[in-house]
């Protein structure tokens, strides 16, 4: 069973950064992709940045192109997400998720999930 531990969390003001990461277990040596979603209030989850153990890598978002990358860390098992210049409008609840890079490739959803963590930007 894959286990994703989301951390890096919190509160900042606009402009300021915060670096996310998801620790995975129970990966066992497969092929996996590990991608950022978020829920912001009152708004459907959507994608943000998701990498692939082949350092494939897909934007979801345009909105933070420039400001969000995704990178990782293969021996620890764990998926960093560095966000830069935060707006407002990027307050959510972040969450990290998995899937199987052969679902990752055919377009399939990812079928595990942290808890998610939250991230709140001030103006």
């Amino acid at each position: 069973e894959v286990q994703l531990v989301e951390s890096g969390g919190g509160s900042v003001q606009a402009g300021g950064s915060l670096r996310l990461s998801c620790a995975a277990s129970g990966l066992n040596g497969d092929d996996y992709a590990i991608g950022w979603f978020r829920r912001a209030p009152g708004k459907e989850r959507e994608g943000v940045l998701c990498i692939s153990s082949s350092d494939d890598m897909t934007n979801y978002a345009d909105s933070v192109k420039g400001r969000f990358t995704i990178s990782r860390d293969a021996a620890k098992n764990t998926v960093y997400l560095q966000m830069n210049s935060l707006k407002p409008e990027d307050t959510a609840v972040y969450y990290c998720a998995a899937w199987a890079a052969r679902l990752y490739y055919s377009g399939s959803t990812p079928d595990s999930w942290g808890q998610g963590t939250q991230v709140t930007v001030s103006s």
